[in-house]
């Protein structure tokens, strides 16, 4: 009768392993840049000729260096705080906006019940503006003319009277607006008002969908009702 020797090989598991040594702590890009200075500055200071010592002046034009990496450092970590904070009341307020009215830059313009208004912004005042409502088609349905406008917001209420003298059905149209002053043509921004439905988040920011506009960005928001 023979006996066979067997031997059992075992490992130990990596993460009891590293719960017994504990984990290296990870040191900042500043410390690291602490670190290696400091040891520098004591070989250097180690090494140095008896006979021709480091200047003091060197010394501390040195130290003021790492003063100014390490408070570089910490101005971008204060900084990286700051903007997760903004971005977190941000979320907020845009959640908040959901079901309210706003000015958006657009060209849609809703009639309901006769009743519709549109705006835009002047870069100046203008002595003639000229605001044209069309179908989806593109048609010409009513022309509004002014012959006085000031510089900044301006809105206009269109009550679906159409250019011939009837009513314009409830729907959406589009709108054009050409002003001037003088000889000067202005270059004029065409503003919609809408009603955010939701809310999106993602890589290009906070994100609104107002109806009939569709997506638009928070930052683009120029006044909230």
């Amino acid at each position: 009768m023979s006996t066979v020797n067997t031997q059992t090989t075992q490992t130990v598991d990596p993460s009891l392993l590293a719960s017994m040594n504990g984990s290296r702590t990870t040191k900042t890009t500043a410390q690291e840049a602490q670190d290696r200075f400091m040891t520098l500055l004591v070989t250097q200071m180690k090494n140095q000729d008896p006979l021709n010592p480091l200047d003091n002046a060197q010394v501390t034009s040195q130290l003021a260096q790492l003063s100014t990496v390490t408070g570089i450092d910490k101005l971008n970590e204060t900084m990286t705080a700051m903007s997760g904070s903004f971005k977190s009341t941000q979320s907020l307020q845009a959640a908040n906006m959901i079901g309210h009215g706003v000015v958006v830059p657009g060209t849609n313009v809703e009639l309901k019940d006769g009743k519709s208004v549109l705006g835009f912004d002047l870069p100046q005042n203008a002595d003639k503006v000229r605001v044209l409502i069309k179908d989806q088609s593109g048609a010409v349905v009513k022309t509004v003319d002014s012959t006085s406008m000031t510089s900044g917001f301006n809105s206009v209420v269109w009550d679906g009277k159409t250019d011939a003298g009837g009513n314009a059905a409830n729907g959406n149209y589009k709108f054009e607006v050409t002003a001037s002053s003088g000889e000067t043509k202005l270059t004029v921004t065409p503003l919609s008002f809408g009603l955010v439905s939701s809310v999106s988040f993602g890589t290009q920011g906070t994100m609104l969908s107002v109806l009939n506009t569709g997506e638009v960005a928070m930052s683009d928001v120029r006044q909230v009702f």
